[in-house]
């Protein structure tokens, strides 16, 4: 089968962003092309300790997605015919909605036909059950091997929308969820996704979580992963819509009533939302932000603090930041 490619431009700083971005519109897989140099963690996961030295990272990214062609040569996507000139046109849309919030840098997207290969599938053999810390989670096309039966297990279907846990701002979400979390936690996920940071929390002991992301795919992927995790749909509701600039979402989310905030989002989006989600928190409530590059963090520090809150703990992972602050008022 042949498959048409969508080549986006943008930089390497909103690589993350923009692969959730489409995944959420219901493009699977990425092929990322930039001039970042690997991490010890990759270098190892490729079974190499040295690489050439390659060119100077000059900050951009090109991010490709692919879309099945049938026979008669026509597009075939989330199972529905459909053309080029359309799904040109989302992607389009949807990069000019997220340069409202941050820098995408040029976000132009060039479309070219590509060779005959499964990308949509072939992926997954690089994505298999892996631990973060004691949590196994697991890909919905694998089972659980008898040493881990009894283990805390997280099933995931990267598939459904972006989030697999296995990035570190992820990680760095979870470890500071599992200290703060009790028996009566309420709390807010903005920017929920797949719903992982939610589904763990809940599992750790939370009493409510609700959710909120700006796109309606957020919905069935945060059903279905909560479905195949034990989680009841009383305990997690999912809210779409910008919590930054809409007044109905942000009544409909409620004031003063979360035990914690967690908002895994890019720094130069946590910065507006800071301000906002201040009025979501009890007093007492923490705030734990990540998806923030090293070089940014004290732009988020000063933001937490700006907002009135006190910064209580941050800590890193590889490049990556979280900034874990408390209303105290």
């Amino acid at each position: 089968m042949k498959w048409m490619k969508f080549r986006v431009k943008t930089i390497t700083e909103a690589e993350d962003v923009i692969i959730s971005a489409l995944y959420d519109l219901g493009f699977e897989g990425a092929q990322i092309e930039d001039k970042v140099p690997l991490t010890a963690s990759e270098k190892e996961q490729m079974f190499v300790d040295i690489l050439p030295q390659g060119p100077e990272d000059d900050g951009v990214a090109y991010l490709s997605f692919f879309v099945e062609e049938n026979e008669a040569g026509e597009l075939i996507f989330q199972d529905e015919v459909t053309t080029k000139e359309a799904i040109l046109a989302m992607v389009e849309e949807e990069l000019e909605s997220w340069k409202s919030f941050m820098d995408i840098g040029e976000g132009s997207v060039e479309v070219d036909e590509t060779e005959d290969i499964d990308w949509i599938n072939n992926w997954k053999q690089y994505f298999h059950q892996f631990y973060i810390d004691d949590i196994l989670v697991i890909p919905s096309w694998e089972e659980v091997k008898p040493e881990d039966e009894g283990k805390m297990v997280l099933h995931i279907d990267p598939g459904t929308a972006f989030g697999t846990g296995m990035h570190e701002t992820t990680q760095l979400c979870i470890r500071q969820l599992r200290k703060y979390i009790t028996p009566e936690t309420e709390l807010l996920d903005v920017g929920t996704g797949s719903g992982i940071l939610s589904i763990l929390s809940l599992m750790f002991g939370a009493k409510h979580a609700v959710g909120t992301d700006l796109d309606p795919c957020a919905v069935p992927a945060v059903r279905e992963n909560s479905e195949v995790n034990g989680i009841r749909p009383e305990q997690f509701d999912m809210m779409i819509g910008n919590i930054i600039c809409d007044k109905e979402v942000q009544d409909k989310v409620g004031y003063g009533k979360y035990d914690i905030v967690v908002a895994n989002i890019l720094a130069d989006v946590l910065v507006p939302l800071t301000p906002v989600i201040v009025n979501q928190l009890k007093t007492g409530g923490y705030y734990i932000t990540s998806g923030i590059i090293d070089d940014k963090e004290e732009t988020v520090v000063e933001a937490v603090k700006a907002a009135g809150l006190t910064v209580v703990e941050v800590t890193y992972q590889g490049e990556w930041v979280s900034v874990t602050a408390r209303k105290d008022f």
